[in-house]
């Protein structure tokens, strides 16, 4: 009988490992196609159907690529994001923690109109939220692309929750040893809540990278233009490039990779946390 089991269970097991490789296969193919292809001219790229590995082996996409501002796009984008980001984690994680562990007047009335927004869909505020925009002066700098999302909804719910689970034990314990509210804050409460200010930063780093909306929007000087924003601007006139699209495309997601491969391990963790202590 428990051989029987044995069987059944090891079946099982090679049948979710096989279904599971071939969804991940096809969620990775899309993502291999786009580095080999940037690889290859365009008379291949367009084939049908296409090779799948570079017949014509060639680096002419990336040369093309960096004959335009590309290095100074790509500085662009990884300022743009990592402020983004460094300021976010700042703002979340202080109010955040004012959600979690104080007491004040209208809080939990504050905390609920904070959530609705987050229902509300985005396309609905680009309107307003330009005119403000435009108003203050931000209009055509990357000040325009950080400011408007600081105080990001979805940021300040997630470490809120993860707040909620630093035990308020350790912070009265900090406060009887006379830590003042800015060193109990630093020192106890934040390296506590270090798995989800990383699940965070990564949530905010790819938002911020890939917001190509936004960025169209406010943006319009050619050496202000994000990664993507460049990317999407390479094309003739009356013809697709491909290739250095492609190539573009290719180094636009190599920061988002490295950023998840850095943070992997505080992200799975955060998550995690996040679901069995919401």
């Amino acid at each position: 009988m428990a051989t029987l089991k044995q069987k059944k269970w090891k079946a099982s097991t090679v049948i979710s490992i096989i279904v599971i490789t071939i969804l991940a296969a096809a969620m990775l193919f899309p993502l291999y196609y786009m580095f080999a292809a940037s690889f290859m001219p365009d008379g291949d790229i367009t084939k049908v159907p296409p090779p799948l590995f570079p017949e014509t082996f060639t680096m002419a996409n990336y040369a093309e690529l960096f004959k335009k501002p590309a290095v100074r796009w790509l500085f662009n984008s990884i300022f743009v994001s990592g402020l983004t980001t460094i300021f976010t984690l700042m703002v979340s994680s202080m109010a955040g923690y004012a959600f979690a562990k104080k007491r004040f007047f209208g809080r939990e009335v504050i905390f609920f109109i904070l959530i609705a927004t987050i229902m509300v869909p985005k396309q609905i505020m680009i309107v307003p939220l330009f005119k403000v925009v435009d108003s203050l002066g931000l209009f055509d700098s990357h000040w325009g692309l950080i400011v408007p999302v600081l105080g990001w909804p979805i940021g300040i719910f997630m470490m809120r929750q993860f707040m909620s689970s630093v035990p308020t034990e350790i912070i009265e314990s900090a406060r009887i040893d006379g830590c003042g509210e800015t060193r109990t804050f630093l020192q106890i409460v934040i390296p506590l809540a270090k798995a989800g200010l990383s699940a965070l930063a990564i949530f905010t780093f790819v938002q911020s990278w890939n917001d190509y909306m936004w960025q169209l929007l406010v943006i319009s000087s050619t050496p202000l233009k994000t990664l993507p924003l460049g990317v999407a601007a390479i094309q003739e006139e009356f013809s697709v490039r491909y290739g250095p699209q492609l190539a573009g495309a290719a180094i636009a997601s190599l920061p988002m990779i490295l950023v998840f491969l850095a943070f992997q391990k505080y992200f799975t963790k955060g998550i995690t946390m996040g679901a069995v202590k919401g």
